[in-house]
């Protein structure tokens, strides 16, 4: 009997140890991140640069999980166990310290990348390029940890140069679209935010560039979903490329009697109107009017705005129109109706 009371105690004296290790491990985390990593965000706050945020907040909600596996560590080397279940209890501790890290690394490089390509057009963040990110470092993860269990890849690797061919040909259709979307984004022919045309009548805001599909936002706010594929063999219009303004052409004619300086005159007072109301109006290019054609019943020409970002061309036509059909009523300058003179053949020949 005593020798049971005596193992009793042995093993909770030598297990009590251990604990007390891991719970100094968690006080300890708690108070760096408190007090000591609280103070480094804060400095990190007044600088200008976004990264050192980003890595900061990526940090702290890791940071007390790090303290923990790293007391649970030197616990285990100060247990009972054997030296195979303490290896073994280790390698787990090792690998779960690895995916954090992996996660941590994660989400500091994406956050980096959207930061980088918020301020420079030429690096595209989307959803390809975060799954690329996410694909290389969790895959060097899983071999550092199946090399910590002594697990060897070199199996792994002949079974997938082996079934490498039946899967190629199974995943044809996806691994073209994959290099689609790659081949989209390194041309840079188009990024999220764009507004671009295909020739297959589709068109819309570029939303997200991913593994497999694009999606466009219609204005109409209806999601349209296009393989990368059949993206990059398409022949595309994109309205936003070097520069979101475009120009908005308003045809118009007038009677052939009418005075043409008159005319000028009266659209352009219109025009400068509109373009000193409208916010969606670019203000650096004035509006500008040429007589283009002597049309069958009337003289025709185009009035020339300038759109900020495409869609604004709604705004700015049907506010010009109104305005201008009442200045032309008042100034008595006819909008012709189209002229057609019909001739029977009776009256031919009579």
């Amino acid at each position: 009997m005593n020798e049971i009371i005596n193992k009793l105690i042995y093993l909770w004296e030598s297990s009590l140890n251990p604990l007390f290790i891991i719970l100094i491990g968690i006080v300890s985390g708690l108070f760096f991140k408190k007090y000591i990593f609280s103070k480094i965000k804060s400095l990190t706050k007044n600088t200008s640069w976004k990264g050192d945020d980003i890595a900061i907040n990526s940090i702290n909600s890791v940071l007390v999980f790090w303290f923990f596996l790293g007391s649970l560590s030197i616990a285990i080397k100060n247990s009972i166990l054997s030296e195979t279940y303490a290896l073994l209890a280790s390698n787990i501790v090792s690998a779960f310290l690895v995916i954090s890290i992996s996660f941590t690394l994660s989400r500091i490089i994406i956050g980096l990348l959207d930061l980088w390509s918020s301020s420079n057009s030429s690096v595209p963040s989307t959803g390809i390029f975060k799954g690329l990110v996410n694909f290389s470092i969790f895959s060097l993860a899983i071999i550092y940890i199946l090399q910590s269990f002594n697990v060897s890849i070199a199996p792994l690797i002949t079974a997938l140069g082996v079934g490498g061919l039946a899967v190629s040909l199974a995943m044809k259709d996806t691994l073209s679209d994959l290099f689609g979307g790659i081949n989209l984004l390194l041309s840079q022919t188009m990024k999220e935010g764009d507004y671009i045309e295909l020739d297959n009548g589709y068109q819309g805001y570029i939303q997200n560039i991913g593994w497999r599909f694009t999606t466009l936002k219609e204005r109409s706010n209806n999601i349209i979903s296009i393989p990368n594929s059949v993206l990059s063999g398409s022949i595309s219009k994109n309205y936003t490329k070097e520069d979101a303004s475009f120009r908005v052409p308003i045809q118009i004619g007038v009677a052939y009697d009418s005075d043409l300086s008159h005319v000028e005159k009266i659209t352009l007072e219109v025009a400068k109107e509109i373009h000193a109301k409208l916010e969606c109006v670019d203000k650096s290019y004035d509006p500008t009017i040429r007589f283009r054609e002597f049309g069958d019943s009337s003289i025709n020409f185009f009035i020339y705005f300038q759109g900020k970002a495409f869609g604004d061309h709604n705004e700015i036509l049907n506010e010009f129109i109104k305005r201008l059909h009442v200045r032309y009523q008042e100034e008595n300058i006819e909008i012709p109706f189209p002229i057609r003179t019909l001739i029977h053949r009776n009256e031919i020949k009579n």
